[in-house]
């Protein structure tokens, strides 16, 4: 296991000059990069051989460094651990990350220092103990009612179960029966969708009939204090392809709509629920603080919906890099508290700059 005491010493032995922001080549790099270059850090990207254009070529101009390896797994193998901490890394660990990695070679075999709460990353698993339902229920935070099984259903719900083939995608399918939970998951499975086994550990939760909300969020350990960087909603496919029919093409379709997350777009909420908010963040992070202390350390983002009756439900978090680059240009929030516009990288970058002139870097990593 990797400790506070092995990240200490790889600490002490790093150029507080040239520490440099790194990260893996999917899922959010490229607006940890260009906030990291923003503050004047240098940076270093691992990509996969085959996916590696987009860093490599493409937004050349936003990495230092490159590490490529065959599969991202490779990531925590020893020669490219060292290759990271030569650098001076400190890594920003984001949901591909967390997924290819594997969270036992990230606690176990990966000694870079994270930007983050490393024992956190697998609190996303809802099959975990003291996952994100367990943390979320714990700080009194509205959720959605869970079903331990099928034939509890007496509402709208939806399943929540991964991809037979892209197991990093879930499934979701609707159901307000257990008979139509029955049906339905069995035409999933007949259609390759899904798997027997994967829908035995599926999620089973109250559909929060409501507007959607991200809420991406900062917590500083430096100064207890928490940033909203504003909100996001997802774009979906083939959801959204089916949502842009009239009602009765959606209707003679008859296929199953798939909830593939392929893009962002930015919102905001109306400034009296604010609040709501804010509220719900302070107690996540109060709860996390003695649940898996140092607590939520930098990114972190609060998945839900406000209802009719303005309830603030949260059905799902991201202990990590939310992803969600339109939210610095879309975002007013950030701005109103620094007077320019702050996204997710900038604000990372600004933290570990602050940590290591006030040599506090051990604190904003684990």
């Amino acid at each position: 296991m990797i400790t506070k005491d092995k990240i200490a010493e790889v600490i002490h032995g790093y150029d507080p000059e040239k520490v440099c922001i790194g990260v893996l080549g999917s899922h959010s790099a490229l607006e940890i990069a260009a906030g990291a270059k923003e503050e004047g850090f240098k940076t270093v990207v691992v990509c996969q051989n085959g996916r590696e254009k987009t860093y490599a070529r493409y937004y050349r101009n936003l990495f230092d460094h490159f590490i490529f390896v065959d599969k991202f797994s490779e990531i925590t193998d020893p020669e490219n651990v060292k290759q990271l901490t030569d650098l001076n890394t400190v890594f920003v660990p984001n949901r591909s990350f967390s997924v290819y990695a594997g969270y036992e070679a990230i606690e176990q075999k990966f000694a870079v220092p994270l930007m983050g709460n490393r024992s956190m990353l697998r609190t996303e698993e809802r099959n975990t103990p003291r996952n994100q339902l367990y943390l979320l229920q714990k700080a009194g935070i509205k959720t959605p009612k869970t079903f331990q099984s099928p034939a509890e259903i007496d509402r709208l719900a939806i399943v929540k179960v991964p991809e037979k083939e892209r197991a990093i995608e879930r499934a979701f399918f609707y159901v307000s029966s257990p008979e139509e939970y029955e049906r339905t998951s069995k035409e999933r499975i007949k259609q390759g969708i899904i798997t027997k086994e994967a829908l035995k550990q599926a999620v089973i939760e109250e559909y929060v009939l409501g507007a959607k909300f991200n809420a991406n969020l900062f917590w500083s350990p430096l100064n207890d204090e928490i940033d909203l960087l504003g909100f996001d909603r997802r774009i979906q496919t083939d959801l959204d392809g089916v949502l842009d029919l009239p009602a009765q093409e959606q209707l003679e379709l008859k296929i199953p709509t798939q909830n593939i997350e392929i893009g962002h777009m930015g919102a905001t909420m109306r400034e009296s629920q604010i609040e709501k908010v804010f509220e719900a963040a302070e107690r996540f992070v109060q709860t996390c603080k003695k649940e898996y202390s140092p607590g939520m350390i930098g990114l972190f983002a609060l998945q839900g919906a406000v209802t009719k009756d303005l309830e603030f439900y949260v059905f799902d978090v991201s202990p990590r890099v939310p992803g969600c680059p339109c939210v610095e240009p879309t975002s007013p929030y950030m701005k109103y508290k620094y007077g320019v516009e702050v996204g997710p990288g900038k604000r990372v970058a600004m933290e570990i700059k602050r940590a290591l002139r006030k040599h506090r870097l051990a604190e904003v990593v684990t």
